[in-house]
């Protein structure tokens, strides 16, 4: 299970750092689309929040211990921190990019539990590429 956890943990850290670059936009977010922006960003942050509590949870049931510190999620994550003073086309392009590298480390995990035979967490990880994979349309839709 360490190669799975391993894994699991990466993704966590993602979330994490997502969790809290989203509030930043959330909270930095200007511009003629501010409202709808505004509450897309909170709606993302409660994803992501739900998201990450699913996989540490997970990681807990397969016996896994998951990362649980801003150090450890900055120390694991692919996805880095937001940057100040962004335009919200930057926030916007960012988030998706961000939701990209999401789904591309959960599709790697949900591989690894597959060669693993652990069919429960591949379906919570099915699940949640799923979910980015529309928000990631959805955002695109917004962009153009």
């Amino acid at each position: 299970m360490s190669k799975l956890t391993d894994s699991l943990n990466v993704q966590l850290s993602n979330w994490s750092v997502l969790y809290i670059k989203l509030h930043h936009y959330h909270w930095y977010v200007k511009g003629p689309h501010f409202p709808v922006l505004h509450a897309k960003f909170e709606e993302l942050y409660e994803l992501a929040a739900l998201k990450l509590d699913e996989l540490a949870e997970r990681i807990l049931a397969i016996e896994g211990n998951p990362v649980s510190t801003m150090k450890e999620f900055l120390a694991h994550a692919t996805i880095k921190e937001a940057d100040k003073a962004k335009s919200e086309n930057d926030m916007l392009s960012a988030t998706i990019a961000d939701l990209r590298e999401l789904i591309e480390g959960l599709q790697a995990a949900s591989e690894a539990a597959e060669d693993g035979k652990d069919t429960a967490t591949a379906d919570i990880l099915t699940g949640q590429i799923e979910e980015l994979q529309k928000q990631v349309w959805m955002l695109k839709s917004t962009l153009s």
